[in-house]
């Protein structure tokens, strides 16, 4: 069984929300990320012997060394997981949940955040609202894509991944003038978002469920 499925019309992408963000290819990644030469060696019960993991380098890297134990550990709890896959979807999800939040879209971001995330998130945007700012923000490109740490308490997946993206920012007040930010410099952001899913639901979803800026 695919662990999530992605989607593979846009319509169904949109319909779906995270369900179809975390799994299979759609095609329309920003940064598809090459799968390895020397795939998982797993044993006769699904779990994964010595041999290399979904790891490329230098500039196809799917994941740090650190994060190995812990992918092995999520990959013998579900065998159908797939890094490579994973960190596509989750490059689709980094660009789903940057346009919900920038639109302030709260229905959309119930599909994809979860916790602490989502309180403030939803914090924001009343507080934006409520001073009549509209943001005209634009993902530019994802540069780099990378699982830093992955995890498994219990049945409680836990995967970090950083971003390298560029973005382009501009702050509107009610009557459209600009406040801050401009549309033609994109910036250069770093951010670190941490996804979970329980592996004992049948819910698919991986949900957003930290966030902080890189070191």
């Amino acid at each position: 069984m695919v662990e999530i499925v992605l989607l593979a019309m846009v319509a169904l992408f949109v319909g779906l929300r995270l369900y179809a963000v975390l799994g299979q290819r759609t095609g329309h990644e920003q940064q598809p990320v090459a799968r390895p030469d020397t795939p998982v060696a797993r044993d006769p019960v699904g779990g994964t012997a010595d041999a290399p993991a979904d790891r490329v380098e230098p500039s196809g890297l799917v994941y740090e060394q650190g994060a190995a134990n812990g992918i092995r550990a999520i990959i013998s709890a579900d065998p159908s997981f797939d890094v490579a896959r994973f960190l596509d979807g989750a490059q689709a999800a980094y660009r789903m949940i940057l346009e919900a939040f920038w639109k302030g879209d709260r229905d959309e971001l119930d599909f994809l955040v979860g916790g602490d995330v989502r309180a403030a998130f939803e914090e924001a945007i009343n507080a934006r609202e409520a001073a009549g700012h509209v943001l005209h923000n634009r993902l530019v490109a994802i540069e780099r894509a990378v699982i830093e740490d992955a995890r498994l308490a219990g049945a409680a997946a836990e995967i970090v991944v950083r971003f390298d993206a560029d973005i382009a920012a501009v702050t509107r007040d009610a009557e459209g003038g600009v406040i801050a930010g401009s549309l033609s410099d994109a910036v250069e952001t770093h951010d670190v978002w941490t996804f979970r899913r329980d592996l004992a639901s049948q819910d698919p979803n991986w949900l957003l469920v930290e966030t902080d800026e890189a070191a």
